[in-house]
């Protein structure tokens, strides 16, 4: 395993989360997954992160890594607990971690992040609590995730930051534009997530791929229109370049994570030890340089093409009638709303209360809340208007 060093931390440059033991993807055994956990500290894994909106995640957790406790780096989140809103005010943060160190079993978190933004709470209200747990032993380092990055950046300016949680893959390259030069230019470690973009990069999904009604996936934009076949053409290109050098697509997805500049570790979220086995190999290597740059050109192209392709798109979903299907018409807007975010159309702030608005009609979603929907349709398309007219012309 290769390490990497940050802080006095020497972090394994692949971790493994546990965002699985939400539900997001389904039901998973606890028991089987303890079993991955265990081969993943053998096998030198020594970073693993949890939250404490992961429903039993921390608990589970606390209790498969207590053997080897003392050899590797615990890590979870704070903020939300259940449903949408967050909460980082400094009464909440406190109470918060006392009861993430008594599910983890543990004295210390090692590292305490941020999961996602409050706007309500002032940043320094967040960090004079996140000092106040450092000094009392009880966390070593704190971090922050899912932060735009103008937030994350005040983060970095007024705190002690170690580290940045954020999603990059070779199919979602955004912080790698935004936040990464940040984090570099901050000296704060990046953290990054979803490495293989939720699966898409394994080479295992065709252009209809299938998902349970409870796994998220089914939803999530990256797995639909346009973003879907782009990240299929780029899985392809990830398999072409493996043939070379007898590795998987999901191995390059990783390594080409660990090769930008400030990576300090790939989180991954594997289902079985086997594809925790694949996902090793990913680590201590790398393509040639001139490898890297023919697959950073693809990227840049892919990624024009993709602007053009979301425009279209998003001025199809905001200009005409939602789908009949209840589902549809969600699945479209939650598209639409990512699209503008990625084309820079919306503030991240701008459009989170209309996301928490769409979100709260999916339990019951059916025909009665279709004027709903297109009321969430006609605000999306005021903002974006309003912000760059023309843009998804």
């Amino acid at each position: 395993m290769e390490y990497r060093s940050h802080q006095g931390f020497e972090i394994s440059a692949l971790g493994v989360g546990c965002y699985a033991l939400s539900g997001a993807y389904g039901p998973k055994d606890p028991q089987q997954f303890k079993a991955m956990l265990h081969r993943a500290h053998e096998l030198g894994v020594n970073f693993f992160d949890t939250a404490e909106g992961y429903g039993d995640g921390e608990r589970i957790l606390g209790q498969a890594v207590k053997p080897f406790r003392n050899q590797i780096y615990l890590a979870t989140k704070v903020g939300v607990r259940q449903g949408f809103k967050p909460n980082l005010s400094k009464a909440y943060i406190l109470q918060a971690c006392e009861d993430s160190l008594r599910r983890l079993g543990t004295e210390t978190i090692d590292l305490y992040q941020v999961h996602f933004d409050d706007p309500h709470t002032p940043v320094e209200e967040t960090l004079e609590a996140l000092r106040e747990l450092v000094q009392a032993g009880k966390i070593r380092r704190y971090g922050i995730g899912h932060l735009p990055p103008d937030r994350a950046e005040v983060y970095f300016q007024a705190g002690e930051v170690f580290s940045a949680l954020m999603e990059l893959s070779a199919a979602a390259r955004e912080a790698r534009a935004k936040l990464l030069p940040l984090c570099r230019r901050y000296h704060v470690a990046a953290i990054a997530f979803s490495v293989t973009g939720r699966g898409l990069l394994t080479g295992r999904y065709g252009d209809r791929p299938q998902f349970s009604p409870q796994d998220i996936r089914s939803l999530d934009p990256l797995f639909q229109r346009e973003r879907l076949r782009s990240s299929l053409r780029v899985a392809q290109r990830l398999a072409e370049l493996g043939r070379r050098y007898g590795k998987t697509p999901v191995q390059v997805a990783i390594a080409w994570v660990l090769a930008q500049p400030g990576v300090v570790c790939a989180l991954t979220g594997p289902s079985s030890i086997a594809h925790l086995e694949e996902n090793v190999g990913g680590t201590g290597w790398r393509p040639a340089v001139e490898d890297l740059q023919a697959l950073d050109a693809f990227l840049q192209a892919e990624d024009r093409r993709l602007r053009r392709r979301l425009r279209a798109s998003l001025k199809g979903i905001l200009s005409t009638p939602l789908p009949q299907r209840p589902l549809q018409a969600f699945t479209d807007l939650l598209y639409a709303m990512e699209s503008a975010l990625l084309l820079g159309l919306v503030a991240e702030k701008e459009i989170l209360p209309l996301a928490q608005e769409l979100y709260a009609l999916r339990k019951g979603l059916g025909p009665s809340r279709r004027p709903q929907l297109e009321q969430v349709q006609r605000k999306l398309g005021r903002l974006v208007q309003r912000e760059g007219p023309g843009e998804t012309a």
